[in-house]
């Protein structure tokens, strides 16, 4: 690397018109390295009242209230939502296998476990037997209800749900004029 004459190197950074550059050959030994670890301090250190006062109201929040905190303050300060990394995962992620990253992503993604029937729209033709249908799945509604529960569409028919559950059901309101949505 080329220094110009102002500029200053010192454990793998150049000072260049006060302006820090890091260069990507340290040298072997950083005054970093050099002499014992320092004490932390054993005097207490004097806070000021004001921000005492914000300690002491930031202490008492409910959780609730602690996340509304976060979210107006990364708004304000314009901070990003994504998870800070440590140092040391920078060289463990790159270091991974590509395959084996891939794998694990899949794995840590939570399967949905529950599903939501709905019905998006039917076609008017088939609307008699549609709403014969949804009195089949729903035997609480008698004849009225079920026609209003139908044309009332987009409707949720059945939550909660396995997923087969809700395949079946799908295939048999589809078999008769239904426009189905599993959510």
């Amino acid at each position: 690397m080329k220094l110009i004459s102002s500029a200053v190197r010192y454990a793998g950074v150049v000072r260049v018109a006060g302006r820090r550059c890091f260069s990507a050959a340290a040298p072997a030994e950083s005054p970093v390295d050099a002499g014992p670890a320092a004490s932390t301090p054993d005097e207490p250190r004097v806070v000021s009242p004001k921000i005492q006062g914000l300690v002491d109201q930031i202490a008492s929040l409910s959780l609730l209230e602690v996340s509304d905190l976060n979210y107006a303050l990364k708004k304000k300060l314009n901070i990003p939502d994504t998870p800070m990394m440590a140092p040391g995962m920078m060289m463990a992620v790159g270091a991974a296998q590509p395959a084996a990253a891939e794998a694990a992503a899949e794995a840590d993604i939570p399967q949905k476990m529950t599903f939501t029937v709905k019905l998006a729209k039917f076609e008017d033709g088939k609307k008699i037997a549609l709403i014969k249908e949804i009195r089949n799945v729903m035997p609480n509604l008698n004849l009225v209800q079920a026609k209003k529960f139908v044309e009332t569409a987009p409707v949720n028919v059945k939550e909660d749900l396995g997923k087969a559950e809700a395949e079946e059901l799908k295939a048999a309101l589809e078999k008769v004029g239904a426009t189905i949505e599993i959510v």
